[in-house]
């Protein structure tokens, strides 16, 4: 018996190394990728087009952000989707990644805005 739980011993150990060594693996992957300017993102909003994201590759393109968008202190979580599109993505942008004035400015009018979460027109 104490074979068996000496050997399961060292396999969960493996196993922690492992998974561990993958976590590392995926987190020093995202990093190199988040730095290259065509990963990033930029948010809008005007009453005429209504909330926008841009990306390097398609410019300004309008979205419809769900209701589990999320606005705290210390980050904005946006959960969007662009029109003719039926599943929804997110955005996460932490309260360094801008000034902290357009951050709250963020933050308030996600709170605020009437028409958030109102169907996307096919405007693209």
């Amino acid at each position: 018996m104490a074979v068996i739980l000496a050997a399961i011993s060292v396999l969960l150990q493996l196993g922690i190394l492992v998974l561990l060594a993958v976590q590392i693996a995926l987190q020093w992957r995202q990093l190199s990728l988040a730095q290259q300017s065509s990963l990033r993102r930029g948010v809008r909003h005007s009453t005429a087009h209504g909330w926008q994201l841009w990306s390097a590759q398609h410019g300004w393109r309008s979205v419809q952000l769900r209701a589990d968008s999320i606005a705290l202190p210390a980050l904005v979580l946006l959960r969007y989707r662009y029109a003719h599109q039926w599943f929804y993505r997110s955005v996460l942008i932490p309260a360094d990644s801008l000034p902290q004035d357009s951050h709250r400015r963020l933050r308030v009018r996600l709170k605020f805005s009437r028409q958030r979460w109102r169907a996307l027109k096919a405007i693209e």
